[in-house]
């Protein structure tokens, strides 16, 4: 069975963001091994400069890249990453599968993005959209993916 971590910086603050995650956590008990891995975010003044902002963003992104395990597919959420459609997010994740991957795992950053080192470290660099998200959302945004994903490779009728 494949095993998905889902790894992102900060703690899911609002109650509606952890049920939302606690409910996919559920239902994709039937089709992966899944984990969540939440790192510490960096504190920033209230006006940060660009300098303190790179800072804290290499800084986090060291924090993802020790908590990723050795071995498996690293999928970082991205703006610049690319945009593909549900059916092409489950056609790689199925392909990885038969090439021999058994651990996947989708990294999302903080609010001011993901580290270059984390970027380059990816297999694939992946963009829901060219919008802009709040970071806690896009950890519902991944875990609906990858649901999704499992039920158009299964031939579910989750996906219309």
């Amino acid at each position: 069975m494949l095993t998905v971590t889902v790894a992102c910086v900060g703690k899911l603050k609002e109650a509606y963001w952890r049920d939302a995650c606690a409910e996919y956590q559920k239902r994709l008990s039937a089709f992966c091994r899944l984990q969540i891995v939440e790192v510490a975010e960096e504190r920033l003044p209230d006006d940060p400069s660009a300098a303190q902002i790179a800072s804290a963003i290499d800084a986090e992104g060291q924090r993802l890249l020790f908590r990723i395990p050795s071995g498996a597919a690293m999928v970082a959420l991205c703006i610049e990453g690319k945009e593909m459609p549900s059916e092409a997010l489950s056609h790689r994740l199925s392909q990885w599968t038969v090439d021999g991957v058994s651990h996947v795992a989708f990294v999302i950053g903080g609010s001011f993005g993901l580290s270059d080192a984390v970027k380059r470290e990816a297999r694939l660099r992946l963009s829901f959209s060219p919008m802009t998200f709040p970071h806690q959302l896009a950890r519902i945004l991944v875990l609906e993916q990858v649901y999704r994903a499992f039920h158009i490779a299964s031939g579910g009728k989750y996906h219309k």
